[in-house]
């Protein structure tokens, strides 16, 4: 399907010299545990993970952390019955965060759909929502493209520092809410906007927030889900994380030697490695300033220092533990039966970090696949681009576009008097030099280039000054660039980082949802098949 006024195409991933090569296939086996490339062989593997996990009901231990409902609680059920799962995920965003959240989800779907139908096993798309995460930095801030630019809405409380956002009040919201419904234009599809509302109440946290507004978007579509900080996971995890604990050292050791590996290979670790600490959280409450622990203690997430962890498996109460990025992905791989994460350009490079983990820990090595990425492009802004002359590689440097525009805007005679003078400057100066060569010349040559310098240097300040004021004058040609800009390359950046999808799922309607699917099905036809996307 395609909707009028908006396009999906797709787009680089990106990443670091590590992540790219991992791309490219140029590393694998040696730090990546193996990824199927055939309908066979993935059916192989999901036969394998169903066996690791017998013997366990994920779907009954986790089933009040999913939540589900509707088409997702019914994909969910299937796999239960015998088939498996591919999972994605993110923290928390205000509301909903960047695009990438979607695509993330997105490319899931497309991705489980594509195996369901090629290995003959019931495959659901998970979404793990890390609202066990402490990062208020990134979660506090959106974008959103304007008529005027690039806004960012935000929230509004002190950031936090160490509280898992789960545990984290959003604060007023009322500024952000009503930018969010002015770059949202008419509200065609008003719909999207109750389910923000729904979610985004104030007695709500940062993390159950982005949880209830995912479910409401995403939920019918069939992607559940799950919920990091909800007691039943934790209550689940609390084994292995104990067992994390017990093993802190070795684990310590085999990611030290790995990271020390991939420094050798020229590479920069994804992950920065805290020597002493070991990869699991605790969650204690912290007293208040005075001393007192009564009304206003807070729950504070710290690393548990390897020297500690033996102490600290033994005594930690059920459902204070967590774990943190680098263990994530091996936790997860033993709670549910997971064929593949579907990871971020970032993701896939810490993933090489992951599998001597999980070799310490002797649980299997979870497989990784680089996710589709897309973006949703504002057709109002590539006509713009057009009508201007530009072309996105321009936006990409800070001045070029505003430039381009200001010369078409420049009066004719102007800019012909300029380029006649720049001309004549240039004729008038080779003649001087030619009079004033040879032996016994009254200047060097270099006096004479000097010269010219200063000249061009002149007439270029005298042209910025011209097109700085054509800036300034025009302030509607100047204030479509930046709605341009913000559109196609926001602070420099593919707008599935920056922009925040809401707007246009509120201007274009829940099938934008599909039509994002749908451009992402060649990449998991390529993932299944083990073929470019494009053949």
């Amino acid at each position: 399907m395609s909707i009028d006024g908006v396009a999906v195409r797709t787009a680089q991933l990106g990443g670091s010299r590590l992540s790219q090569a991992v791309q490219r296939g140029a590393i694998g086996g040696a730090w990546y545990s193996h990824r199927p490339s055939s309908p066979e062989a993935w059916r192989a593997h999901a036969l394998q993970v169903q066996s690791s996990l017998a013997g366990f009901d994920w779907f009954t231990a986790l089933a009040p952390a999913f939540s589900a409902t509707g088409a997702a609680a019914d994909r969910l059920a299937q796999a239960a019955a015998g088939g498996v799962v591919v999972t994605t995920g993110q923290q928390p965003g205000l509301f909903g965060g960047p695009t990438y959240t979607f695509t993330k989800a997105l490319s899931a779907l497309s991705l489980a759909d594509e195996l369901s139908a090629s290995i003959g096993l019931p495959v659901a798309p998970v979404f793990w929502a890390a609202s066990d995460d402490a990062d208020w930095m990134e979660a506090a801030v959106t974008h959103v493209a304007t008529s005027r630019g690039l806004e960012a809405l935000a929230l509004v409380g002190t950031p936090t520092d160490g509280v898992a956002l789960a545990d984290v009040l959003l604060g007023d919201l009322t500024a952000a809410r009503a930018r969010l419904g002015a770059a949202c234009g008419s509200a065609a599809h008003a719909g999207v906007l109750d389910a923000v509302d729904g979610a985004y109440v104030p007695h709500a946290t940062v993390g159950a927030a982005f949880v209830q507004l995912l479910r409401a978007l995403l939920e019918p579509l069939g992607i559940a889900v799950l919920d990091a900080a909800h007691p039943a996971l934790r209550s689940a995890s609390d084994q292995f994380l104990r067992r994390a604990l017990s093993m802190a050292g070795p684990v310590e050791e085999a990611l030290a030697a790995r990271t020390q590996d991939i420094t050798a290979a020229g590479y920069a670790p994804q992950v920065e490695v805290v020597d002493g600490l070991s990869l699991v959280f605790h969650t204690s409450l912290v007293a208040n300033a005075d001393g007192s622990n009564a009304d206003g203690a807070h729950p504070i997430r710290r690393r548990v220092p390897v020297a500690e962890a033996a102490a600290v498996a033994r005594s930690a109460e059920v459902g204070t533990l967590g774990a943190n990025v680098l263990l994530r992905p091996v936790l997860e791989r033993s709670l549910l039966p997971t064929l593949t994460y579907l990871a971020g350009p970032g993701e896939l490079a810490y993933f090489a970090q992951v599998a001597p983990i999980a070799a310490a820990l002797g649980v299997p090595v979870p497989v990784v696949a680089p996710r589709w990425a897309g973006e949703v492009i504002d057709e109002d802004a590539v006509r713009a681009l057009d009508r201007h002359g530009l072309s996105e590689e321009m936006l990409q440097d800070p001045h070029a576009a505003e430039q381009h525009v200001a010369h078409a805007l420049m009066d004719e005679g102007v800019s012909d008097t300029l380029e006649r003078l720049r001309g004549a400057i240039d004729a008038q100066l080779h003649a001087l030099r030619h009079s004033i060569d040879g032996a016994g010349a009254p200047v060097k040559d270099e006096v004479v280039s000097g010269l010219a310098r200063d000249l061009t240097y002149r007439i270029d300040k005298f042209e910025h000054r011209v097109l700085s004021g054509i800036k300034r004058n025009d302030v509607q040609s100047m204030r479509e660039l930046a709605f341009i800009r913000a559109s196609l390359r926001p602070l420099g950046k593919s707008p599935e980082r920056v922009l925040n999808l809401l707007p246009f799922l509120v201007r274009f309607g829940i099938g934008l949802l599909t039509q994002i699917a749908d451009a992402s099905r060649a990449h998991s036809r390529a993932l299944v098949f083990g073929t470019h996307a494009d053949s």
